[in-house]
């Protein structure tokens, strides 16, 4: 171990893996450890089911009615990946798509009114909608032709909005859309945590809708997919591909001091050996002088033996649950999966909870999104602190990736990621960079 690295990586996250897996494809010497014994840190995917229960320090094993331990993948933070966005690029041009195999999440689902409500995903389904009133149908459709057409570098088709300087508000006045309306695009289609995007340039939301739309027009059914076999599969298809780029990997390895000459990193100390660096790129639980915290998040891991109410029976979905449902600031989300991704024991599913927490009662403030489950046969509740890097690693060399987040999709990770790198190599990251000889593509995506 006691080489010199242009850089050395620490933990196993989604983050940390593709990371290292794009400096390894640009030809720089990397070697990444981890303190734990398994890929994927806080992005873990947890099996058997015995050790999820030791993880939470709930007494006994399973149940024999949970079947069979290693028939469980078990997410520690739920995700989905938006068809059409930055990660799948990632996947794409990178060909780690050929370690993996994805599904289609069935449905996805909206809080209104004590009931869920599908989000539609063809115009079919948008005037049956129960969301809307009829009149409110044909705005909102307008709306979204507004936003389908928009192109930036085309004034005619601004039709007198400004989407760099006229707010969201403005835009839904122009088509006078209500509450209800506003709440349901903002949060099921914008995925917007809060509603503090309401008074922030356009421009934003149009983009998210626009890459809800494509996503959606992919698959059909929503703009979601899932890998097989859990989310712990993404940080490993990375890995490996650092792996045939020459990148060293050492699991199960404690990491002693991380060693600062002069404000600057030179390598990282353990079991009484040093590695050399350039830079260096790790979690915050590494480093915590150099984060600070900014938040907390709850998340809920539910094990079913049914789908979830009211969803037509599909084995996957997103449920949003908007923030003014529930009078909150942050909206709560619920991601299932089920036996049919290889996730869980045959005929039984897994939904986990998620938001920011905003009180001294986390688990009360899930209430809702647990009523929408039960019954529930186990629940696993973890609160988890969030944390950003105070040093931005330009003096120190030292790279630090924020704590995951309550969304229920990748795209702040891959900000993240595009963040580090622009700091790393002080140029913007650019997607060809990590193009291999061949695209791939998610053609053999299961239905």
């Amino acid at each position: 171990m006691n080489e010199e690295y242009d850089v050395i990586v620490l933990g196993t996250g989604l983050t940390e893996c593709i990371l290292s897996g794009i400096m390894s494809v640009k030809g720089k010497k990397v070697l990444h450890m981890d303190r734990n014994s398994y890929y994927g840190a806080e992005s873990a995917s947890i099996t058997p089911l015995e050790d999820l229960f030791k993880r939470f320090n709930l007494p006994g094993s399973p149940p024999e009615s949970m079947g069979k331990g290693r028939d469980w993948n078990v997410d520690l933070i739920p995700k989905f990946l938006m068809a059409n966005g930055q990660l799948v690029q990632m996947l794409l041009i990178t060909k780690v798509t050929q370690y993996l195999e994805f599904k289609v999440i069935e449905g996805s689902f909206v809080y209104k009114g004590n009931k869920i409500h599908k989000v539609p995903s063809t115009e079919t389904e948008a005037l049956s909608s129960s969301l809307m009133g009829i009149f409110e149908k044909r705005r909102f459709k307008n709306f979204l032709q507004y936003v389908t057409n928009y192109d930036e570098s085309n004034p005619k088709t601004m039709d007198g909005i400004d989407a760099k300087t006229d707010t969201m508000r403005v835009l839904y006045k122009k088509y006078s859309l209500g509450p209800d309306v506003m709440d349901f695009t903002g949060h099921s289609l914008a995925l917007y945590r809060t509603d503090d995007y309401l008074d922030q340039p356009c421009i934003e939301t149009i983009n998210r809708i626009k890459l809800y739309s494509e996503s959606l027009a992919r698959y059909g059914k929503s703009p979601y997919l899932y890998p097989l076999y859990g989310l712990g599969e993404l940080p490993q298809g990375f890995a490996r591909l650092s792996a045939i780029y020459g990148g060293t990997y050492m699991l199960n390895k404690p990491i002693d001091e991380i060693v600062v000459e002069n404000g600057k990193v030179v390598g990282v100390k353990s079991e009484g050996e040093m590695a050399k660096c350039k830079q260096l790129i790790c979690d915050p639980s590494y480093i915590q002088d150099r984060v600070t915290k900014v938040g907390k998040v709850i998340r809920v891991i539910c094990i079913l033996k049914h789908p979830i109410a009211g969803t037509g029976d599909v084995n996957s979905c997103q449920i949003i649950i908007p923030q003014n449902q529930v009078n909150r600031k942050h909206d709560i989300y619920v991601c299932m999966i089920s036996f049919a991704h290889n996730v869980a024991a045959k005929g039984q599913y897994i939904a986990i909870i998620s938001t920011t927490v905003e009180t001294n009662d986390p688990e009360s403030e899930i209430k809702p999104a647990l009523d929408l489950l039960t019954p529930i046969e186990q629940k696993f509740v973890s609160i988890s602190d969030q944390y950003a890097p105070t040093d931005m690693g330009s003096d120190s060399q030292i790279f630090i990736s924020r704590s995951y987040d309550a969304t229920t999709h990748f795209e702040t990770t891959c900000d993240d990621i595009k963040d580090i790198y622009q700091r790393m190599t002080g140029t913007e990251f650019d997607f060809s960079e990590m193009e291999r000889k061949k695209q791939d593509t998610f053609g053999d995506c299961a239905d």
